[in-house]
């Protein structure tokens, strides 16, 4: 068993919840399972559901299942607490316990834009240009270069005149495995392609028998279409992903005031039902099935009904679900450095610090979207990713446990004593600190010429000339030979 892995952060979880509070919001999701239940659109899950022992009623568009508490139950008790993430190096797998608040972050979203940055005079100039391929790959190496990026979600949406519904999946998963050695994962545009990706996975991982102990890949499922309905495709996709038992996000995105309600409780009750729902299927067809407790819920701007990141409910709403999935013991996927604006800057900085300084705060294991994105989740963009990078850094010292420890009474005395006996009683003199703290400490992105922006723009044309973490020529060409649809250009990226 591969013993290896990625460190993460540990943290003492800040819990916004009473225990009396997470039980009303337990309790009034089981309820909404049972009265309106969800609205299924999927035959087989609603078969699925039955034969467990739900109530499955016919109505004339869809089926209404009533997921009774028993059923429940039945479902979160084989869902592991304690799931891995492999990866292509083995140091940077990942191990999600839901029992350990250790956090680790992402990048998240298939954004449609890619924000190039050139400077004119030190001034930045700004140019939205479609996901291509190039794009993608160029991502995964820039983020395979990021010290505190611990896992690789697609986050550009490949649109090249090459790419159809029916080869995206296996060229966005090739472009992503050849070019970082952390963890790849995304959804799934086409069933039909689950089988060769679950294929390119055991060649990448050198067989069926290690992928299983170190599941290079793994997926992301949006099974609920808010409010309580289950989607026909994607249910159909979470079956045969459970099937195979690759681990799987089971994820919920409702917007309060649009497709959830604005208030906190309200809201919290429906995901958390939604995401119950979703965990329920995947226990039933393939019990033991690795699965993420996936909350994203967002605030609705009723001005322009586009979604908020940058709103105080964001966060409340993110603590809460962070919570939820600690108390039904499975690994939560959350989300934070997000931000509202369009165009790196002040107030990217601060949308982004709001979310990235409190839910990883809650312990949240698996937290995306926390790299490189801008315009709600529309546009990427890779210096805004290297300044998240910087930023992150800073939040993990700032959320790092703290080291007051009465083993470390007498030296604390003997440091100030000799500090106060000396001619010059400075500190600075008396090094190293006891404490190891870094001597010199200052911003991670200081600029003389341009500032942080200009500083991220010039790092990432270093990572851009390093030399890429591509797989050996072999695994290369084997997925060639045995994975179809993969385009010429993928191979090359």
């Amino acid at each position: 068993m591969l013993q290896k892995q990625r460190e993460g952060m540990l943290v003492s979880p800040h819990e916004r919840l009473t225990n009396d509070q997470v039980s009303l919001v337990d309790g009034i999701s089981r309820e909404l399972l049972k009265d309106p239940g969800i609205v299924c659109h999927n035959v087989r899950a609603a078969e699925v559901f039955g034969n467990a022992g739900a109530e499955v009623e016919v109505t004339s568009d869809a089926f209404r299942v009533r997921l009774l508490s028993k059923v429940v139950d039945k479902a979160l008790a084989s869902a592991p607490s304690k799931i891995v993430l492999g990866a292509r190096d083995p140091e940077n797998r990942l191990v999600l316990d839901a029992d350990e608040p250790r956090v680790r972050f992402g990048t998240g979203a298939e954004t449609n834009f890619w924000l190039d940055v050139q400077f004119d005079d030190f001034t930045p100039q700004f140019t939205r240009e479609p996901g291509t391929i190039e794009r993608l790959g160029k991502s995964a190496h820039l983020c395979d270069n990021l010290d505190n990026l611990d896992f690789f979600i697609r986050n550009v949406n490949i649109q090249d005149k090459e790419i159809t519904a029916e080869n995206k999946d296996v060229n966005k998963f090739f472009v992503s495995l050849n070019n970082t050695a952390k963890h790849v994962q995304a959804g799934l545009t086409s069933l039909e392609a689950l089988e060769d990706i679950v294929r390119m996975g055991h060649i990448v991982a050198g067989g069926k028998a290690s992928f299983d102990c170190n599941p290079v890949l793994s997926f992301i499922t949006c099974v609920i279409k808010s409010p309580l309905e289950m989607v026909d495709d994607t249910a159909s996709k979470l079956i045969e992903i459970s099937k195979h038992r690759v681990p799987v996000v089971i994820s919920s995105c409702p917007m309060g005031g649009a497709t959830a309600p604005f208030d906190e409780l309200g809201m919290v009750a429906q995901v958390n039902a939604e995401v119950l729902a979703g965990v329920v299927l995947g226990q039933l067809v393939a019990p033991g099935t690795p699965v993420l407790y996936g909350a994203v819920p967002v605030r609705t701007r009723l001005d322009n009904l586009n979604d908020m990141y940058a709103a105080a409910e964001f966060v409340h709403y993110n603590l809460d679900c962070v919570q939820m999935a600690r108390f039904y013991g499975l690994p939560c996927y959350s989300t934070a450095g997000v931000g509202d604006a369009s165009v790196p800057g002040i107030q990217a900085t601060a949308e982004k610090m709001l979310t990235l300084l409190s839910t990883p705060a809650a312990g949240a294991q698996y937290i995306h979207y926390a790299f490189g994105l801008l315009e709600r989740t529309n546009v990427f963009c890779p210096e805004q990713a290297i300044l998240d990078d910087a930023h992150i850094d800073l939040v993990k010292q700032t959320l790092q446990s703290h080291r007051v420890d009465e083993r470390r009474q007498k030296e604390t005395l003997s440091l100030i004593r000799e500090v106060m006996g000396s001619a010059q009683r400075t500190y600075m003199y008396h090094l190293p600190l006891p404490s190891r703290d870094p001597v010199y400490a200052c911003y991670p992105l200081e600029d003389a010429d341009g500032g942080a922006l200009l500083a991220a723009h010039r790092r990432y044309q270093e990572i851009l000339e390093l030399p890429r973490n591509v797989m050996p020529i072999h695994l290369q060409q084997d997925i060639w030979s045995n994975i179809p649809g993969i385009l010429a250009t993928a191979m090359s990226r």
